[in-house]
């Protein structure tokens, strides 16, 4: 299993710690395969907003970590204790995969680990970032920023969407959807990287749409048009449009291809099914067709992702402590 590390001193936000702690702590009960072995390290009992916190191992404990998570930082004008910010350096080099939450971001500037990287924090805070940290290319329009090993999120809830695409990274679409799932959230909100997609839905029971997504996820595997889900939807395409845009910030084929890709993968992870009928299974119609989208969305062709997955969640080597 992989180790995941909370690094946690006085002056941090109790929300984002406790996203971290609800998606890498446990395992949702539909989940068999071993989770992450989660640790909380500090210098000693710290204060986060009206919660007192006692780490299970000092700070020093970072650098064995397969994964660091820092929180959110409450004030960007304090600058990180210099203990905490040897810790993120030497597990960095380590080979850890550094990881911030909102406004952690600053600590991971203040590290000198955002330097000529890209990354963003609350929106709140962008310009304070990159005025106090010109080589940090701060993108203010994204959720979350992957540079490999490094990580970074925007506001609170964009907190949770990074925490589950490790948990993608790490297991796959079908798990870290299930992950989702349990925290009622949704399964997948794109970060800003060309190779993720977005699938956000409207959570509210009065929303025009509401009703129409589970009838379109039912229906993957039909060759659905806008004209067919403006009519089950009950309006015209114009208006459906308008409805999409303003609900997911795309349009209904765009968002219908993001469902169509999501559900590939979960096949391409789940079954041995070829190509041909996963293409079928998705509404794709053919194997070129879903190769050529499938590359374009994530990167790599089906026949890679399948293998990459595969071979990253049989063989998961722990790190030496």
């Amino acid at each position: 299993m992989d180790s995941v590390a909370l690094a946690v001193t006085d002056g941090m936000l109790h929300f984002e710690l406790a996203v971290a702690l609800e998606v890498f702590g446990s395992a949702p009960a539909a989940v068999t395969v071993p989770w992450y072995d989660l640790t909380v390290c500090g210098p000693r009992p710290v204060r986060l907003g009206p919660f007192r916190l006692v780490p299970d191992h000092g700070l020093d404990h970072l650098r064995r970590a397969d994964t660091v998570i820092v929180p959110g930082w409450a004030d960007v004008d304090v600058p990180p204790p210099p203990d905490l910010v040897a810790a993120l350096r030497a597990a960095h080099e380590e080979g850890a995969r550094i990881v911030s939450l909102c406004t952690g971001a600053f600590v991971l500037a203040g590290a000198g680990l955002l330097d000529g990287r890209r990354a963003t924090t609350h929106w709140a805070h962008t310009d304070v970032l990159a005025g106090r940290y010109p080589d940090v290319l701060v993108d203010p329009d994204v959720l979350y920023v992957d540079n490999g090993t490094v990580l970074t999120s925007a506001g609170k809830a964009a907190a949770l969407d990074l925490c589950l695409h490790l948990v993608r990274l790490d297991y796959g679409s079908a798990i870290a959807n299930t992950v989702a799932r349990r925290l009622v959230v949704p399964p997948h909100r794109a970060g800003g990287q060309a190779q993720f997609v977005t699938a956000p839905v409207p959570d509210q029971d009065d929303h025009p749409l509401t009703a129409l997504f589970p009838w379109i996820i039912e229906r993957l595997d039909q060759p659905l048009t806008v004209e067919d889900l403006a009519r089950q939807a009950g309006m015209s395409s114009r208006h459906l449009g308008r409805h999409f845009r303003a609900a997911t910030g795309t349009t209904p084929l765009q968002w219908l291809l993001a469902q169509r890709i999501r559900r590939a993968q979960e096949l391409l992870e789940k079954t041995d099914d070829d190509i041909d009928t996963i293409a079928r299974s998705t509404g794709m119609g053919t194997a070129t067709t879903l190769r050529r989208h499938f590359n374009r969305t994530l990167g790599v062709p089906p026949d890679t992702y399948r293998r990459t997955f595969r071979s990253r969640t049989q063989e998961r080597p722990q790190r030496s402590a």
